[in-house]
């Protein structure tokens, strides 16, 4: 890719979220920029996972997510889903399951809980739409975004 649609693509803003998936007795949280609403009849939220990331292939069995909005001043919240052990992510964390038995987690603005209707793997990344199942508020705080955000996430090297 040439270095200034880099550049460009990295102008572009985006939502910052938690996803949390699971399989059988396996639970992940890990940190979800590329996420979109694609549809409100009937509602469908998409959300763009690496297939090396853990928690494809969870998505991938169970065919269900969640994506949890943080607020903005719980940036340092988000540092706990980026570490290589699943379980230490949720470690000290209140959450319960959800209708789909994914974990939600009671620290967030809101969340949304889909189970997967279509997947497509238009590229490096596969496209996982989900349709709602639940979805709830949860605090009045202002959502994190990426123009908050230290992160950003482009392209894997």
């Amino acid at each position: 890719m040439e270095k200034i649609w880099i550049q460009v693509l990295g102008k572009m803003t985006y939502g910052i979220y938690v996803l949390t998936t699971f399989y059988e007795d396996e639970i992940n949280a890990m940190i979800a920029s590329w996420v979109s609403q694609v549809s409100y009849d009937p509602p469908l939220v998409m959300t763009a996972i690496h297939p090396d990331r853990y928690s494809h292939r969870l998505l991938e069995q169970s065919r269900c997510f969640a994506l949890h909005v943080p607020a903005k001043n719980h940036m340092d919240y988000l540092s706990r889903f980026k570490g290589p052990d699943p379980k230490a992510k949720l470690d000290g964390i209140q959450w319960v399951k959800g209708k789909t038995g994914c974990p939600i987690l009671k620290q967030c603005v809101a969340y949304v809980e889909c189970r997967v209707r279509n997947s497509y793997n238009p590229g490096n990344h596969t496209l996982f739409i989900g349709e709602v199942v639940d979805a709830r508020i949860c605090s009045a705080e202002k959502p994190l975004s990426t123009l908050d955000y230290k992160g950003q996430y482009l392209r894997k090297d």
